[in-house]
This record gives structure tokens, sequence and C-alpha cells, in this order.
């Protein structure tokens, strides 16, 4: 099973800039799809005391887990990152595939991938990214809008949260100083300037816990009053849409949207906490924060779960977890029944079916912050969030807002006499607009991304590049191979010797190729579904492996791992579970028991070798001189070095 692998700090750092400097991009995302602010319109917010540039922020999932995720989502315009969720179990076995965005957004994965270790430096070299790219030149990111927070997100229970590691993860984000400092002794001579920018030591101190399914309510209320109060943290508690109720739920999910085909198990509802029993800890947790002066809030929500009916997850797996467009009206459902019942007394984060249409709304009702996920899963990935913020200034400039505080006031008309009469008055209105918005209902959510009917081979496809911006890792790239064509020829034993037999060419081996990051690719399943092609571009497209003993460890999967020597290069490939080595040095071919000198004589072969097929050579060739051209790429800058 594949496993996400952190990448060198120094790596990401050049992939980064130098990606910049030749290609206007930066992990593949395009300069012009970056938000750089507003000089017109003031988007930032105040969150736990801090100033962001934006509300807006990943959802604690795909998309904040690793430091290039990071950094995508800030150049998309997030400012308020929830870091994916950690827990103390920190080797999980996810069921692969994870994700489905098929349709509206489901998945079966929770937590973190990485070792809590391997979280806190990924956080912690996110944010140092960030801060390189903040000074710059050329990126041009607008002072005013760069404030950035970053929210720890950990679960599930006292046990855990008390325990070594998890109090060490978050000790090391409330001061990240060893941290940082580690990271920037590994940058070499080439980024030795960068070594003295003012890198954040303390990286937060505001929490959003994430309870999960079935925690008990005693169990959050003690999570929370320990954070609280041994630790000093603010913090935002996820609370669930198991809330509603089931009548409640289900007639909204149901009768109201349309989504017959969904279930809610009775047991979601009666492991799970009820509305008054929220009430009631939230009440308390809210008496002691004000006596400890801390912060605290609640965040809404989790994502639903439903049975599992369809076929995209393994059999294993007999719930799933809903989130998309029908979990937004659920979610905001909740909001307007929480305010109803304490009024604007907590601020309020948000997580359900956010996108482009419904940002400003969500921004509208005083909402900080808002937190995206499944959106950015679609088509276009991270650039998808730039337009957010398009449409937020367009509104704003509808009722003549030049900030946030003024379009909350003024959204919807309601001519409110103070901010906190706004927020309640707009979640009323917005609510029973939502309510009978169709867009959220089945109907407008049955179509699934088109397949042609062809299937993918380990290459050549139609090159839509589709696969690359929807993966939340970065895992998928370009790269273009040679004009040279791959000739198809063997050595067959003549008695004593050895004769050449060509085959013509290698058919339709196009220039533009799709590779695989073998670091980053936790087979999540995303790009598969928004491929056109049958098969899976996680699964057969040519994946690079970064280190020789994850090449050698991963043997179901073809794929490739380079090596550098000075100026020569080592190319190792698996080719149809076949494996083989090319040497620039010295132009050696190697195979299972065979060795063939450049010239195409043979050095060495086992006595039963009757015919060594020279095709893999010209595949090797053709890759190696492909992701050399590119001196950005994740392959170039990754590879191990040998003497």
């Amino acid at each position: 099973m594949a496993e996400l692998r952190p990448f060198p700090f120094s790596g990401l750092v050049t992939r980064m800039l130098e990606e910049f400097r030749l290609r206007r991009s930066i992990f593949d995302l395009p300069e012009r799809r970056w938000f750089r602010g507003d000089p017109e319109r003031g988007f930032d917010v105040v969150f736990h005391g801090d100033r962001a540039g934006t509300p807006l922020g990943p959802a604690a999932g795909p998309q904040s887990q690793m430091a290039q995720n990071l950094v995508l989502s800030w150049l998309g315009g997030c400012r308020i990152m929830e870091l994916k969720t950690v827990q103390v179990d920190d080797r999980l076995a996810i069921p692969r595939p994870c994700i489905d965005m098929q349709t509206v957004g489901y998945n079966v994965e929770w937590s973190q991938e990485l070792r809590l270790p391997e979280s806190l430096d990924e956080y912690v070299k996110g944010a140092m990214l960030i801060e390189i790219l903040r000074r710059t030149e050329g990126v041009g990111v607008a002072p005013e809008c760069a404030d950035t927070i970053y929210d720890m997100s950990v679960g599930y229970d006292v046990a855990g949260i008390r325990s070594d590691t998890v109090q060490g993860f978050i000790r090391g984000m409330r001061d990240c100083t060893g941290t940082v400092d580690r990271l920037r002794s590994e940058l070499g001579t080439r980024h030795a300037a960068l070594r003295e920018l003012p890198y954040p030591r303390s990286l937060s101190h505001t929490l959003t816990l994430s309870t999960f399914h079935g925690c008990p309510p005693g169990e959050i209320e003690g999570i929370v009053t320990f954070l609280m109060q041994e630790l000093g943290l603010d913090v935002i508690v996820k609370l669930n849409p198991m809330l509603l109720g089931p009548d409640r739920a289900r007639e909204l999910l149901c009768d109201v949207m349309g989504y017959t085909d969904l279930g809610i198990p009775d047991s979601a509802f009666t492991r799970d906490t009820t509305w008054p029993q929220m009430v009631d800890f939230v009440g308390r947790l809210g008496d002691l924060a004000d006596d400890l002066g801390t912060g605290f809030g609640v965040k809404f929500t989790n994502t639903l779960i439903v049975e599992n009916h369809r076929s995209f997850f393994p059999d294993s797996e007999r719930e799933m977890y809903l989130s998309g467009p029908p979990l937004h009206v659920l979610a905001m459902e909740l909001v307007r029944r929480f305010r109803r019942t304490f009024g604007d007394r907590f601020p309020i984060s948000f997580s359900a079916g956010v996108d482009r249409a419904n940002y400003a709304d969500s921004v509208a009702l005083g909402i900080v912050p808002v937190t995206v996920c499944s959106d950015l899963l679609k088509p276009g990935g991270y650039a998808r969030a730039q337009g957010y913020h398009a449409e937020l200034a367009k509104r704003m400039d509808a009722v003549g807002a030049t900030d946030v505080l003024g379009w909350v006031r003024k959204a919807y008309g309601a001519g409110a006499a103070t901010d906190e009469e706004a927020r309640l008055a707009n979640t009323e209105t917005y609510v029973e607009r939502l309510l009978q918005d169709p867009r959220y209902h089945a109907a407008a959510n049955t179509k699934v991304p088109r397949k042609i009917g062809s299937t993918l081979e380990l290459f050549d496809c139609i090159t839509c590049d589709k696969c690359v911006p929807v993966c939340p890792n970065a895992a998928n790239f370009t790269f273009t191979l040679p004009d040279d064509a791959v000739v198809r020829s063997a050595l067959q034993r003549d008695g004593t010797g050895w004769v050449l037999r060509d085959d013509g060419v290698l058919p339709t081996m196009e220039k533009h190729q799709i590779g695989n990051l073998a670091d980053f690719c936790n087979e999540c399943g995303n790009c598969d579904v928004f491929c056109p092609e049958d098969g899976g571009p996680y699964v057969l497209k040519p994946r690079f492996f970064r280190t020789f003993d994850d090449w050698c460890e991963l043997k179901t999967h073809d794929g490739f791992h380079l090596t550098t020597a000075g100026d020569a290069y080592v190319l190792y490939g698996r080719i149809d579970r076949r494996e083989y080595r090319y040497d620039s040095r010295d132009g050696v071919f190697h195979g299972d028991g065979f060795r063939v000198a450049a010239d195409d004589s043979v050095l060495d072969a086992d006595p039963g070798c009757d015919a060594i097929d020279l095709t893999p050579r010209g595949i090797l060739r053709t890759v190696l001189g492909g992701v050399l051209a590119d001196a950005t790429s994740w392959i170039v800058v990754g590879a191990e070095t040998t003497s």
C-alpha cells in the first residue's frame, strides 16, 4: 500500500522558487490563478484575536496535511489554515480509494496519514515556504492580505490528547523554534540567504477539536476543559450534523433535497451527542472560557454518516461520510438553530459544501473561518479558490461594502443597527433561501464526470491534464519526452553469439506524458474520478519513487527511480513487473540476468537467457531525457545522490 512520504525541505524550496522563476507557476498552479489581494476591498478578519488576510481556509483534510498543500491553499487565497487532524494513533490503515467526488462527495478517511513528528514538520515547512513567498520578489501578494493563521486540529479522546506524543506535537506547534532551526540548517549554499528570514517561532495557539462521530458529550467537555484550562489554548469544538436529530436530518436530506438513495443509520444518532447535551456543555464551556480569558467557539460541521450503497469504496466499508452541497444545507440549518439558542455569544467556524457561489453568503453570516474541502477536489483544484474572492468582491460592490464588516451589515439589505443584529438577521435570511435553492437538491447533483471508454496505459493518454490539479498533494505532473522514437528491438541468441532484431517503433508514444510522484500519492482515487479514461492515473501512469528503498519495496507498481552521480544519472525502471537499470555513464542496460553495452553487445547473460528485449532500454532512455529536460521537476530536485 502506498504511503505519503515527506519531501526534503531544501527540495521543496528549490522546486518552488525555480518553477516560479522559469515557468511563473508554483507546484503547477499558474500565477494567473493566484489570489494576490485587492487594494480596493478589505477581506481581513480576526480569529481568536489574530488578524488573517481573508476568512477563507482549507478544512482539516486533504488540502492541509503536507507542506505543498498549504502553499497551494495560500496561493489560492486561504489565510486560516485548519491543519489536518492528528491523533495518537498515527498508523491508521486507511481503505483505498478513500475519496469519491463523482457527485456530491464521500470519503472514508478522517485523520492524518503521517507520523505525528512528520505532521509537525510538514506544518512548519509549509509556514516557512509561505514566509519565503511573502518575501520573494515578483510573487506580488499584497502585504495587507498576506497574514496567515495556522489552526491546530486534534482528536479524538482525552487519553489520546493527553498522551506524550500528542502533547509533544502541541508543544512543537506552540514553540517550533527547534524545528525551524533544523529545517533552516538543511538549506544548502544555494539558498543560504533564506536561512536568515524571520520564520515564525510559534505556529499556533488555537485548536479546533475534531470530536468525530460517536464521541460522548462528557468526553468532548473533558477534552475542551483540558485544552483551555491546562494548556491555555483558544479552542473551537467541531460539532456533528447528527445534532439535527433523525427526523429533521432525514426530512432535509430525503424529503426536501431528494437524496432518497442515502440512508442515515439509526446508530449514527444513538451514539452521538444530542442537541440538549450540546447546549449544556457549550454553555458550561463558554462560562469556563470567560473565567479563563481564553477563546471558545463552535464549528459546523463534521461530515454526515450515511450507509455505503456505492461500489467505489472497498466492500469492508459499511458506512461513508457525506460532504458537499447537501451537507451545506444541513450545517447551515444547525447554524441557525444554534444562534436561535445562543444568539451571537459564540464565534462560529464553518465547513460544509462551501464553493464560489455560497462563500460570500457564509462570510455575510460573520463566520470565521469559512473552510473548504470538496470543491477544491474538483477540476481546477486549488485554482478554484481564486474565484471565491472575485465573487465576494462583486457582491460587496453591489451593496457598496468595502470590507467584511460592511458586507455583513449590507449583504441582504436588512439595515441592522449592530454587527450582532446583522449576523443574526443574515442567518435567518440565508437559511430560508437555502432551503428553497434547487442547486443543493439531488436532481442538480447527479451528473458524473464523463468517461470516453478507453483505458489508460503506462504511456500516452488524451492528455487533458485534469489529473494534475485534482490531486490535493500535487502528486501528478506532466513531462515531455524527447523527439526520438523508441525502437522495438531484441537480441536473440544465435549459437555462440547474439543477433539484433528490429521490429519498428513503439506506437503512439506521445511527447506529452503524465507522471506520478509516489511520495505524494496516497491512492485516494480522486484523479481516477475525473480522468476521462479508465484505469486511474495513480494506478497506471509512470510512478516515480524518490528513494531507491521505496522503489524496491512497492513491487506491485511499475515505476522509476532516479539517482545522480556527478553529471551522470542512473534510472531504475520496473515495466510490466520486470526490473531494469540504465546507466548514462557508460550506457549499460541491466536486466534480470543480463547486461547489454551501449553498442548492443552483450556483456554477460545467464545461460538460460535466450532473448533480451531492448525495448525497455529505449523507454528508460526516453523517460530519462524527459525528466531531465525540466530542471524544476520533482524527479530532478528530489533525486538521490550516489557515489
